[in-house]
């Protein structure tokens, strides 16, 4: 759904090329006790901070990018006929620290896509929140992370590496929804294909909705609902026209 004027979000974040290698298991290796995948297909896309700009750009928001230079390639290596990932190669760059300044242009969110993989110092994370203007949506393995002036978006396995006095925090737990400040806003009820990319898009349909609704609780119950969509489908998954219609009826 297009807005007549289109929302501002700058994204800053870690970025990868996802790709998958489809094929089939029909048998095991003689020589070591692993499968045999019969190759059939591959294709690449755009992941991490990537796929946060795809979905947001979905939904119609200008997104501005700043993200590393260096190619950081994740390779999935699945099984078709059953939709099971065998095997996944990483092969991995340290990033180059983030030099440029923020754009001093108007935007109406900040979203932060932190895999910790070197482009975002933890430096340079605290003092893009301090000196935000607009709301600032971090997602960020890292577990130093700005206490005020931001919301923060991690999984519960990340929830339990920060230390204490975090208000403003979006648990994502799963099939069982998202948690903020002690209420759960359960997740919608969907068969789950595959979870790859599901926490990018739950983070720009998070960023969206609170912009839309201007109340966190409604936000997470977008997030649920486009999550959903993206667990129910198989790969790096990226919303369409008809997905967000269908959110956003």
């Amino acid at each position: 759904m297009q807005q007549q004027t289109p929302l501002k979000v700058l994204l800053i974040g870690d970025s990868c090329i996802d790709k998958y290698v489809y094929g089939e298991v029909k048998r095991l290796n003689p020589e070591a006790p692993v499968p045999v995948l019969d190759y059939k297909r591959e294709e690449t896309r755009k992941g991490m901070a990537w796929n946060v700009y795809n979905n947001l750009s979905a939904f119609g928001v200008n997104v501005t990018i700043m993200t590393n230079k260096e190619t950081i390639t994740k390779t999935r290596y699945i099984d078709e006929r059953y939709n099971q990932q065998i095997l996944r190669v990483d092969d991995e760059v340290l990033c180059l620290p983030m030099k440029d300044s923020i754009p001093n242009k108007h935007f109406d969110a900040i979203v932060i896509s932190d895999y910790n993989k070197g482009f975002i110092t933890e430096e340079k994370l605290f003092d893009i929140v301090a000196n935000a203007k607009c709301p600032v949506f971090v997602d960020s393995k890292k577990s130093n992370l700005p206490k005020n002036n931001c919301f923060v978006k991690i999984n519960d396995i990340e929830y339990e590496k920060l230390e204490e006095g975090y208000k403003n925090v979006i648990i994502t737990r799963g099939s069982s929804g998202a948690e903020y400040q002690g209420i759960l806003y359960p997740g919608e009820k969907v068969n789950v294909y595959d979870v790859v990319g599901a926490g990018d898009t739950f983070l720009a349909a998070l960023t969206y909705g609170y912009i839309k609704y201007g109340k966190m609780n409604a936000a997470i119950q977008f997030a649920n609902k486009a999550a959903a969509i993206a667990v129910s489908n198989p790969g790096t998954y990226v919303l369409n026209e008809k997905d967000v219609e269908r959110l956003c009826d």
